[in-house]
C-alpha cells in the first residue's frame, strides 16, 4: 500500500527513484510522482495513473539533482488526482514529502495552519506534514530540529521521507506503524517501503523501528528514537536475489507463484520435518509440553487470505490436538474487548508482516501479557520483530496482489504447528505422526501434478466468463477452502462471488441462484459428500450450473456437477492444501479471459498498512 524511495549521494535521483518506484508497484497504487533537489530548489513532477505517466513526464521534463523522494499513492484521503498525487511541498517551496499511513488529527492541524494562512491545494491528510514541518522550520531554522517538534504532533501510522530546499545534503525518513527500509551503499544512501526497490544498489540495509527518526547524508546515517536519543541499529544483509522477484518468462506473477508452490511448500515442510525423525523442529521456537499446558485459550488473528489460511490453522489445531481456538479478523479483534493474559497464545499470520491491524492486535495482546507467534513470510518486517517467536515461512518475494503461494505456505505451517502440539501434548501417537509425515512429503508432488493440467481450469474458465455471480461451497474444511477460491475471484476477475457452507444456501443465499449462477463446490471430505451432493442438486434444480473439485475417484460427483476437477487423493485434513490450486487456476484463467490487470487489481495493495 503505496510506495516510498528516496535517494542522496553522487548520482542522478531520478532514474533512481523511477527504478525504486517501479519494484515497488506490486503495492497497489494510483498515482505517482518525484521531487528532486537540484542544488537550489525541489523540483516536483507527479500525475495520476501507472508509474509508465510519470516516467512520460520526466522524459518531457527533465529533472536533474542528486536528492530526491519518491512516491506510489493509494488513495485514502481525497480521489485520485494530479493535485492529490504525492510528494507534497510546502506553500514557499521549502520542504517536500512524501507519505505513507495516515494522520488521524491532520484535520485539527489543517484548521490551525488554515487560520494562520496557509494555503492547501490538496484533500490528502499528508500536506499538512509538509505544511507543519515549514512552520517550525521558519521558527527555528533547524531541519531536523522542524521533523521533531512536527512529528510529536502527529497521531496515526506513517512512514515518511522528507527533504529541505536550504539543506541538499540531508534526507530525513520518519516511521510509526508503518514499514521503511534505509539502503545503506557506498558514498550514497537510499529509503524504500520495501527492499526490492533497493536491490539493484544495495543488500546491506537497516529496519527503522517504531517512532524513530533517520537522518541520511550522502556517507552516513544516523537513527534516533523519539527522545533524540541516537540508536545502534545493525545491518541487515539481504540474500535473497532480485531474480526471485521477476517474472521469469510467465505472463503474469501470479502465474508464476501460483506455479512455485511446489517448491515453496516442500522447503517450508522439509524445513520444519526433518526426514530422520519423529518430531518436528520449530528452530528456535520453544513450545514444549510445559509451556503448552500454562495456556488456556489460543487465537488465531489476520486479514484476509492469511485469516482464511488461520481458520484452516484452527480447525486442524481442535481437531488434532483437541484444543480450542477462537479466530478473528484482525479489524475486529482490535475493538472486541478480547480476553487476554499472560496464559494466553496469540498466532497472527501476516506474508508481509507489515499488516496494520494484525501488527495492532499482536501490541495489544503482547501489552496484556500474552505470548504471541508470527507466521510470516517477509524477513525483518514488524511483526516478525515484535513477536515472541516467529515461524517464517520461506515462501520469497511475493509481487501479486492476489496471495498464492504465500497462502499455501501458511497452511502447510498450520500443519506442522498442529502436530507439534499433538505430539507435545501426547494427542497423536507417533504411528500417526509417521502417516500424517509421509503424506505431508507427497504433497508438493500431487501440487505438481494438477499444476500439469491446468489447462482443465482454462477451458472452464472460458466456458463460465459470462456468468454473473459465483457462489463457491463446502462443508467442514472444505467450506474454508471456498472461502479463499471466492476471494481469489472478487480480487482478481471482479465478479460477484460468494462463500457458503453448503448447509446454510437454504437459508438465503438460494434465493439469489438462478441461470446466470455459477455454483462451485468443493467436495474432498469423504464423510460430507453425500449432503453436499444435495445441495448441488437443490442449486441444479434453480437452473445454477455447476462445478466441483474433488478427491481422484470420486465419481459420484460426476453425476451431479456439470464439471469436475479432479485433485490427487489424500488424507481429508491436508486436502485443503491441494483444493485449493484449482480455485486459484480457474479465478488467474476468468481474470485473463475478462481482461482485468491481474497482477495490480483495481483498489487493492499488497501491504495494507493503514486501518
Amino acid at each position: 500500500m503505496c510506495g516510498i524511495v528516496g535517494y542522496i549521494g553522487n548520482n542522478q535521483a531520478p532514474s533512481i527513484l523511477i527504478d525504486g518506484l517501479s519494484k515497488l508497484e506490486y503495492r497497489g497504487y494510483d498515482s505517482a510522482g518525484v521531487a528532486v533537489h537540484d542544488g537550489e530548489n525541489i523540483n516536483i513532477l507527479k500525475t495520476k495513473g501507472r508509474l509508465s505517466n510519470l516516467v512520460k513526464l520526466v522524459i518531457e521534463n527533465p529533472l536533474t539533482g542528486t536528492l530526491g523522494i519518491g512516491h506510489t499513492r493509494w488513495a485514502t484521503h481525497g480521489v485520485p488526482s494530479d493535485v492529490n498525487a504525492h510528494p507534497h511541498i510546502s506553500n514557499d517551496n521549502m520542504i517536500a514529502v512524501v507519505h505513507n499511513g495516515i494522520i488521524e488529527n491532520y484535520v485539527d492541524i489543517k484548521n490551525e495552519l488554515a487560520a494562520e494562512g496557509c494555503v492547501f491545494l490538496s484533500d490528502t491528510d499528508t500536506e499538512v506534514i509538509a505544511h507543519l514541518i515549514d512552520k517550525y522550520y521558519k521558527e527555528c531554522l533547524d531541519f531536523e530540529d522542524a521533523v521533531f517538534k512536527a512529528v510529536n504532533r502527529f497521531e496515526g501510522a506513517y512512514a515518511i521521507g522528507i527533504i529541505c530546499k536550504d539543506c541538499p545534503d540531508k534526507l530525513i525518513a520518519v516511521r510509526k506503524g508503518s514499514p521503511l527500509v534505509i539502503g545503506k551503499g557506498n558514498g550514497e544512501n537510499y529509503i524504500a517501503s520495501d527492499i526490492p526497490a533497493l536491490l539493484n544498489y544495495t543488500r546491506e540495509v537497516y529496519f527503522l523501528e517504531e517512532d524513530e527518526v533517520a537522518v541520511l547524508t550522502k556517507d552516513s546515517v544516523a537513527i534516533y528514537d523519539k527522545n533524540r536519543n541516537r540508536v545502534e541499529r545493525e545491518i541487515y544483509h539481504v540474500t535473497w536475489d532480485i531474480e526471485a522477484a521477476e517474472k521469469s518468462g510467465y505472463a503474469h506473477f501470479m502465474l508464476k507463484e501460483i506455479n512455485e508452490q511446489p517448491k515453496i511448500v516442500r522447503e517450508t515442510i522439509l524445513n520444519r520435518v526433518p526426514e530422520n525423525g519423529d518430531g518436528i523442529d520449530l528452530e528456535n521456537i520453544k513450545l514444549d509440553r510445559k509451556d503448552l499446558e500454562n495456556i488456556d485459550r489460543i487465537y488465531m488473528v489476520a486479514c484476509g487470505t492469511a485469516y482464511y489460511a488461520g481458520l484452516i490453522g484452527k480447525h486442524l489445531i481442535e481437531k488434532i490436538c483437541r484444543i480450542p481456538v477462537i479466530s478473528e479478523v484482525a479489524s475486529e479483534f482490535r475493538y472486541s474487548d478480547p480476553i487476554i493474559d499472560d496464559r494466553t497464545l496469540l498466532i497472527v499470520v501476516s506474508q508481509s508482516g507489515e499488516t496494520a491491524d494484525t501488527l495492532e492486535a499482536l501490541r495489544i495482546s503482547k501489552k496484556n501479557g500474552a505470548r504471541v507467534l508470527a507466521i510470516v513470510n517477509a524477513v525483518g518486517s514488524s511483526i516478525a520483530r515484535e513477536a515472541d517467536d516467529v515461524f517464517y515461512i520461506l515462501a520469497g518475494p511475493e509481487i501479486a496482489v492476489a496471495s498464492t503461494k504465500a497462502y499455501s505456505a501458511q497452511v502447510a505451517a498450520m500443519y506442522i504447528l498442529a502436530c507439534h502440539i499433538a505430539l507435545e501434548l501426547g494427542k497423536m501417537t507417533k504411528d500417526e505422526f509417521k502417516e500424517i509425515k509421509e503424506q505431508l512429503y507427497m504433497l508438493p508432488s500431487k501440487i505438481e501434478l494438477i499444476l500439469q493440467k491446468q489447462d482443465v481450469e482454462k477451458k472452464l474458465a472460458e466456458k463460465y466468463m459470462n456468468v454473473k455471480n459465483v457462489f463457491f461451497i463446502g462443508r467442514g474444511l472444505d467450506y474454508l477452502v471456498s472461502k479463499e477460491g471466492s476471494l481469489k475471484l472478487k480480487e482478481i476477475a471482479y465478479l460477484h462471488s460468494e462463500a457458503y457452507a453448503a448447509g446454510e444456501l437454504k437459508h438465503g443465499p438460494i434465493a439469489m441462484i438462478d441461470e446466470n449462477t455459477l455454483v462451485v463446490a468443493i467436495v474432498t471430505q469423504e464423510e460430507l459428500i453425500e449432503k453436499t451432493i444435495s445441495n448441488i442438486k437443490e442449486v441444479k434444480a434453480r437452473g445454477a450450473k455447476t462445478m466441483a473439485v474433488a478427491m481422484k475417484g470420486n465419481t459420484k460427483i460426476a453425476e451431479v456437477a456439470d464439471d469436475v476437477i479432479y485433485i490427487p487423493r489424500t488424507m481429508g485434513i491436508l486436502a485443503p492444501i491441494l483444493a485449493n490450486i484449482p480455485d486459484q487456476l480457474f479465478a488467474y484463467y476468468m481474470a485473463l479471459n475478462l481482461g482485468t490487470d491481474i497482477d495490480k487489481p483495481r483498489n487493492l495493495a499488497k501491504s495494507v498498512t493503514v486501518e
